[in-house]
């Protein structure tokens, strides 16, 4: 006997959608379910991962780039003392307001990803299947510069995104604005807000001026790109594209915009910046910042393997120090000494700058760029100064290269039997960029040229003819130890082989070295130009203004005696 049952009566969707929806419907609910399970799948591995990182590293001050000798021997690392954090109380609020309106509107209303913005980067990573968008509020820069994640890919991002909730749940919208201005970088060697106020205008964060705090917010999207001691017209237009921000979210009027537009632009002396301790790190900061990009150098704990060799470059030093101040004690001394003088003034005392390549590769040893650091900046190895009769060995390299006799000592001689315009030629190829004149004159030095230029002619000519190209930096790795450049020398040929062997004959043979000392017929200028077995110096001694220094005669033998003194390599 069968038994009657009730059929059930449809689900209610099914009641009120047309049959031909019932199909589309149903799969778009499992195709809803599967997306949730795989959502929540990617949701709890992302926040699992997130869980290793400890938030405590939020809040402490970032490692420095630290600098290494070619032996590993730590350089005192530029801006070092000038590291500090600020409190949110030190921040001006105008500057939190630039801020805001220019990273990240939304900021004190998000809970650490702008959705929207999130959103409408990803459809536009998938539409170019690459990730050319990043839609990262403060709290994910301050994620990914905290836990070193640069790298531009889908799961970076989705754990810089949990990274960032989990730093919105543990702190505040104030701490994290405070936590990502002390740890992002600046430019110009500033890593921090406080050290990027001291190196550009020369004052503590809190008394920036609203004109200065639009400029150093305009220079985080490109420190390098936009540092005002570098591009000053950039950074003003940064300036003038954060203020335009600003009136957009209604945080000034276009008055306001405009008074603050026309505040001159007032950097600080580069005496006083903070991020420089010495030349050598002066130019190694310069190299570095032309190698990495923006968001490179913004990684906590580089190591910079340099090419310099601490040792022999105090040795260097040591002993031109010796030999300057033999001079100044003489009683016949007519100049100011350097103890006379007061930090920050301006020199008019004897002056030295001194550059060691390594013959073979290009590499820097040593860079003297002045007497003091603490007096003058200015890096003298890369300023122009008379040659004299330092400049003879081009000419004899000139002549050997066109199979001329060279005549050593008689310069003029030398040159006469090819004319200026290829003597020219050759100096240019050995590194040499003049200016030149096109006289007999420039046989006899009537030329200028820098320490680092003499430096790498000299190399080239003690190098078979092969020019190497200056380098300071030879190896960079993040703080886990993954290189992240390797430099490669680069070597061309300037003049043959024989050419540069008869133009060394002009130098003076020195227990294993090559020789000349001298000072340009005006007395104004003294060189030392040695080479040696591995490296190529080249020493200049004279004032920052033309004025004599002591006669030929007196300079030779006090140059000469520094020689004698600093030995072979």
């Amino acid at each position: 006997m069968s038994t009657w049952r009730p059929i059930p009566p449809p689900p209610f969707w099914k009641r009120w959608l047309p049959e031909w929806l019932h199909g589309p419907v149903r799969a778009l609910f499992f195709t809803a379910v599967c997306g949730a399970v795989v959502f929540s799948g990617i949701a709890f591995f992302y926040f699992s991962l997130a869980m290793r990182y400890d938030l405590k590293e939020v809040a402490r001050l970032p490692t420095g780039t630290t600098f290494l000798d070619r032996k590993g021997v730590e350089l005192a690392a530029p801006g070092a003392s000038g590291r500090k954090l600020v409190t949110r109380a030190e921040i001006p609020d105008f500057l939190v307001k630039s801020l805001q309106a220019r990273e990240d509107a939304r900021f004190f209303q998000h809970s650490g990803v702008d959705i929207r913005g999130f959103s409408r980067a990803t459809l536009r990573n998938l539409k170019d299947r690459k990730f050319t968008q990043g839609a990262s509020t403060l709290t994910m820069q301050l994620a990914k510069n905290t836990f070193d994640n640069k790298d531009k890919s889908i799961h970076r991002k989705l754990l810089e995104v949990a990274l960032a909730l989990r730093i919105e749940a543990r702190y505040s919208k104030d701490e994290i604005l405070t936590h990502y201005l002390n740890r992002i970088y600046f430019g110009a060697g500033a890593y921090g807000i406080e050290q990027a106020a001291r190196t550009y205008f020369g004052k503590t964060t809190r008394d920036l001026t609203d004109g200065e705090c639009a400029i150093i917010v305009g220079i985080i999207r490109g420190p390098h790109a936009f540092s005002p001691i570098r591009n000053p017209e950039k950074a003003l237009n940064q300036r003038g594209q954060t203020l335009n921000r600003m009136i957009a979210m209604g945080f000034i009027d276009k008055a306001r915009r405009e008074a603050i537009a026309a505040e001159p632009l007032r950097l600080v002396d580069e005496d006083q910046r903070e991020t420089q301790t010495s030349y050598a790190l002066q130019a190694i900061r310069r190299e570095l910042d032309n190698i990495l990009d923006d968001s490179e150098l913004q990684t906590a704990g580089l190591q910079v393997h340099t090419t310099l060799d601490a040792a022999w470059q105090q040795r260097l030093e040591t002993e031109l120090n010796h030999a300057v101040e033999a001079l100044e004690n003489e009683k016949s001394w007519p100049h100011p000494k350097l103890a006379s003088h007061l930090p920050g003034e301006k020199p008019a005392y004897v002056l030295f700058a001194a550059i060691t390549t390594e013959i073979k590769t290009g590499a820097t040893l040593a860079l003297i760029g002045g007497r003091n650091y603490g007096h003058s900046r200015v890096d003298c190895t890369r300023s122009t100064r008379d040659l004299g009769s330092a400049f003879e060995p081009f000419v004899a390299a000139a002549a050997a290269e066109r199979g001329k006799l060279v005549l050593p000592g008689k310069p003029v001689q030398t040159g006469r039997q090819i004319g200026p315009a290829e003597v020219e030629r050759i100096a240019r190829r050995c590194g040499l960029d003049g200016p030149f004149l096109q006289t007999e004159d420039l046989f006899r030095g009537a030329v200028a040229a820098t320490p680092q230029e003499m430096s790498v002619g000299l190399a080239t000519l003690g190098n078979q003819g092969k020019r190497p190209k200056p380098f300071l930096i030879r190896e960079i790795r993040t703080a886990s130890g993954e290189v992240i450049y390797q430099a490669r020398p680069q070597i061309t040929q300037a003049v043959s082989q024989s050419a540069a062997l008869d133009a060394t004959s002009v130098l003076s043979r020195r227990k294993g070295t090559r020789v000349f000392t001298g000072a340009t017929g005006s007395e104004r200028d003294a060189w030392t130009l040695r080479l040696g077995p591995s490296g190529a110096t080249a020493i200049w001694i004279g004032f920052d203004k033309p004025t004599a220094i002591a006669p030929e005669r007196r300079l030779k033998s006090l140059l000469d005696e520094f020689v004698e003194r600093l030995g072979n390599d």
